[in-house]
């Protein structure tokens, strides 16, 4: 297939190759050969021969393995300068197949074809592993055009569970050593997480297994609250397939798109049943940092008590809540005699029940804004959606089938771990050439819905930069999509109102004034207009001198890296886990893995 956009110029497309895949290809004999080499040139520290086992282009991502660090070199001159620098100290060896390799020709496009398959390896301090992506060349050799090498486990410090969980027959009274253990009456945890979501708790769990005492402190009643108190229609739009949790997945009775309140009870239980030490209705007021880097950090219990606890490492567990509730500015809103909301105060559409709701947004807070809009209709209530700029729309039922394809569903799949892997190796900087295709294809199987929202008037872009769909604009702006579950329907049948041919300029006493001039009569209206900067959390608590040293947290570096999370920030021992629950599986136990080794005195030099 012709190239049809500049991006796509990353791919390793065939005609640009000037070759093709013979049909009797053996990929288990192509990627053994290809390995061999692979396996000689760099457990000698010969840099020119791994080079040599690599294509142009070729892109490299580490993962803690080789660089402490998360790392992306596209390629040769960048390859070979990294490897230059770490491939001594990283002592690599030991590398071989993983069993079962998963080894295969694949062809996703006609002019785009590959072997991939898994190895191990082995480093000075670590147990780990690769994926990697072979094309074809001229002269007959098959060469690396992505590699992704991970850490997995720490040598001597294996996770704590299988055939190294705890044996013999507990003989004392549990629910007293449970109650004993939570109450820190006579000790400090090793880390404190700050918040109790999905991310404070996976995180707990992996530095539990890793034998590391942690403590989350969440400011609700109930863990899964700051799930169960949100407006009463939420629901995840990912899948369950790519959302389990580590050591716990959910059942297979599970549904497909859980709700808000199910998923809160879930999480309460997952930290029940793991065993996580928490406080709840417990406040962190603030976190000063010594010249030993022992974070003192003083927490408000319900009862007003206060304590002051003594920990290594601090870890921002609050996702984009770290940001304040933004609502823009308007002039007028003091005149305004309906009802002003943020979209994180909202309960349920029944508390306005015969009122005119106005919903701003249908962008950064897209998922929220489409949501409200489709409870309030389903609940009678006269509702109208104003967007203030375009959005990108992919429906769940065509998009991740396209995105996920091979990776995360019911059946074939690969195990979830090995899925993670897969899905890690895909280089966010290669992304946007293969996501610019992705996005057509799942825009052919969405043509009669964009059609009808184009024909209501609603305005549409293409994604990331116009370009390359949903993964890559949710990981550079956490927003500015819909990942459409019905709401669009409603859209174009009217049901839902649409207000976007001009922008606001303020409010009336009884509704919202836009600057062609036209009015909007409101009752109630609710702003769906994002968070302000995640790092705000981090100042509330460390204060301005810490939060300056903090880098950007979310979005992506130049390299294509995320920024500022699952590492530590600015400070040492300061860190900030974030993401979906897909992210966090994977890179809560990176996370863990870097304190265990500080912990240990094994972590290296970041590079």
């Amino acid at each position: 297939m012709p190239i049809t956009h500049p991006v796509e110029s990353v791919l390793p497309l065939l005609d640009k190759l000037g070759v093709d895949v013979p049909s009797d290809l053996d990929a288990d004999k192509t990627l053994g050969e290809w390995l061999q080499q692979f396996k000689s040139h760099l457990e000698s520290g010969n840099v020119e021969g791994v080079v040599d086992t690599m294509a142009e282009g070729a892109f490299w991502r580490d993962i803690l393995a080789l660089t402490w660090n998360f790392r992306t070199f596209h390629g040769i001159p960048k390859i070979s300068q990294f490897l230059t620098d770490r491939l001594a100290l990283a002592q690599v060896n030991n590398i071989k197949l993983q069993n079962p390799s998963y080894t295969e020709l694949q062809r996703p496009y006609p002019d785009l074809a590959w072997v991939q398959g898994l190895f191990q390896f082995e480093t000075d301090v670590g147990s780990c592993s690769g994926v990697v992506r072979l094309i074809p060349h001229k002269d007959g050799k098959w060469r690396a055009h992505s590699i992704l090498t991970t850490l997995d486990d720490l040598k001597g410090y294996p996770e704590k569970i299988g055939h190294f969980r705890k044996q013999g027959t507990f003989r004392s009274n549990w629910s007293a050593m449970r109650a004993k253990e939570q109450e820190y009456a006579d000790r400090d945890p090793t880390v404190l997480i700050i918040g109790g979501g999905h991310c404070g708790l996976e995180t707990a769990a992996r530095l539990k297994c890793l034998g590391i005492d942690a403590l989350i402190v969440d400011k609700n009643e109930r863990i899964g609250d700051n799930w169960r108190k949100r407006y009463e229609a939420l629901c995840l739009h990912d899948q369950v397939w790519g959302d389990h949790m580590p050591y716990l997945p959910f059942p297979p009775t599970w549904p497909v798109y859980a709700p808000a309140h199910k998923l809160a009870n879930w999480l309460e239980d997952y930290a029940d049943i793991l065993e996580l030490n928490y406080w709840t209705s417990s406040t962190v007021i603030k976190a000063d940092q010594d010249a030993n880097n022992m974070w003192h950090v003083t927490v408000r219990k319900a009862d007003g008590t206060q304590r002051i606890f003594a920990v290594k490492h601090l870890v921002f567990a609050l996702g984009f809540k770290g940001g304040e509730p933004y609502i823009p500015p308007y002039p007028g809103t003091g005149k305004f005699k309906g009802h002003i909301i943020h979209s994180l105060q909202h309960d349920k559409a029944a508390d306005h029940a015969g009122k005119k709701v106005v919903v701003i947004g249908a962008c950064t807070s897209a998922q929220q804004a489409h949501d409200l809009c489709e409870d309030y209709y389903h609940n009678g209530i006269d509702v109208t959606m104003f967007q203030r700029s375009s959005t990108y729309i992919m429906s769940v039922k065509n998009g991740f089938d396209v995105l996920f394809e091979g990776l995360y569903g019911e059946e074939g799949m690969p195990p979830v771990d090995v899925a993670d892997k897969i899905n890690a190796s895909y280089t966010n900087s290669f992304m946007e050439g293969y996501a610019y295709r992705q996005r057509i294809r799942i825009e052919e199987a969405d043509k009669e819905l964009l059609e009808g929202l184009e024909k209501r008037g609603f305005r549409l872009n293409k994604g990331y930069k116009d370009v390359s769909g949903f993964f890559l604009q949710a990981w550079t702006k956490a927003g500015g999509y819909y990942l459409d579950t019905g709401a669009s329907q409603l859209i174009i049948d009217g049901k839902i109102k649409l207000k976007n041919d001009s922008q606001l300029k303020g409010f009336t006493e009884s509704g919202l004034l836009f600057e062609n001039g036209s009015e909007l009569p409101a009752d109630v209206v609710v702003f769906c207009t994002g968070l302000g900067d995640s790092r705000d959390g981090i100042r509330r608590i460390c204060g301005d001198d810490v939060a300056a040293k903090c880098p950007p947290i979310w979005g992506l570096d130049e390299e294509g890296e995320f920024q500022g999370v699952w590492r530590e920030i600015g400070v040492p021992n300061l860190w900030y886990m974030m993401g979906n629950f897909g992210l966090a599986r994977i890179h809560s136990k990176h996370l863990a893995l870097q304190i265990k080794a500080k912990e240990e005195n094994i972590l290296g030099t970041r590079y």
